[in-house]
């Protein structure tokens, strides 16, 4: 909502300072620079990309749209979820947790919680990080590593399509003198006609120019700026999960390890410590089905 509040602004601006200076609407619109720019942008996009990247642009850009999902009720199901997990496996033992972390979507504790089950990311990354040490396939000192490996390598792919669109808003105004100088080609050709239509197609060629930098700068950079501070919210998500486990895992008794996860995160959905601890108290026998 904020975005397209945002992408009103500068349209609105721009548009809006057009006019008062004695500018006409209709001056800005010719259906061909905007198929010559969009087209090269998009062909560009596709040579540059593999297809899974292209998608992933897409769906990031729509979620960038919608906002966040990783607000103060979400972690407050997440912290909720691993207490209850964490105090099962601390009286039953880890082998408690298996078919948790096997059948998550059949879990009597993760269906309390439909946010936090519906994150599919998140609860695979919960359940792949315990399942070693549910499993004994390593110790738990070794467990950061092997989430540190799996977040670095989830950074790196959700960079990605980061990197593809802030090359694309990169070569918007190249675009833009592509759509200009085919426009003064054309003007050249009608350099013998009247004035009136020689300066219709001169102003044809400038749009392409402005169309161009107005793009990128506008709408492509400010959307790979805030897809990017989308996935950093989605990683704080994950490093919260895995610094809980690996606490968990290392000893830390429940409460202890979901503190330390809660301090690593900003003050937007930070909840506070006496809240937290009233809130984890609060739950009725954890761990029970």
């Amino acid at each position: 909502m904020i975005i397209i509040v945002g992408v009103l602004i500068v349209f609105g601006s721009v548009l809006g300072g057009f006019v008062m200076a004695g500018g006409n609407i209709g001056a800005l619109i010719h259906v061909s620079e905007f198929i010559i720019i969009g087209g090269a942008a998009f062909g560009a996009l596709v040579i540059m990309s593999p297809k899974r990247v292209i998608i992933d642009l897409f769906k990031r850009s729509l979620g960038a749209l919608k906002g966040s999902p990783y607000g103060r009720v979400e972690y407050e199901e997440l912290f909720k979820a691993l207490y209850e997990l964490f105090m099962l496996g601390r009286r039953n033992g880890m082998i408690a947790l298996e078919e948790h972390v096997l059948k998550p979507h059949d879990s009597s504790i993760f269906s309390k919680y439909p946010r936090f089950l519906n994150n599919h990311h998140a609860v695979e990354f919960l359940c792949s990080g315990l399942r070693p040490i549910v499993d004994g396939k390593i110790k738990p000192d070794q467990l950061k590593l092997l989430l540190d490996v799996e977040m670095e390598s989830i950074e790196m792919e959700e960079h990605e399509p980061v990197s593809v669109l802030t090359k694309s808003a990169d070569a918007m105004p190249g675009f833009g003198i592509v759509a200009a100088v085919m426009g003064i080609v054309i003007t050249m050709g009608a350099i013998a006609g009247p004035i009136e239509e020689i300066g219709h197609k001169v102003a044809a060629a400038l749009v392409g120019t402005f169309l161009g930098i107005f793009i990128s700068y506008g709408l492509l950079n400010p959307l790979a700026v805030n897809i990017e501070f989308f996935n950093h919210a989605g990683m704080a998500y994950l490093r919260c999960i895995a610094t809980a486990v690996v606490g968990f895992a290392n000893g830390m008794a429940p409460v202890m390890a979901i503190e330390v996860a809660r301090r690593g995160l900003n003050s937007e959905v930070k909840p506070k410590a006496d809240a937290l601890e009233a809130m984890l108290k609060s739950l009725a026998a954890p761990g029970k089905k």
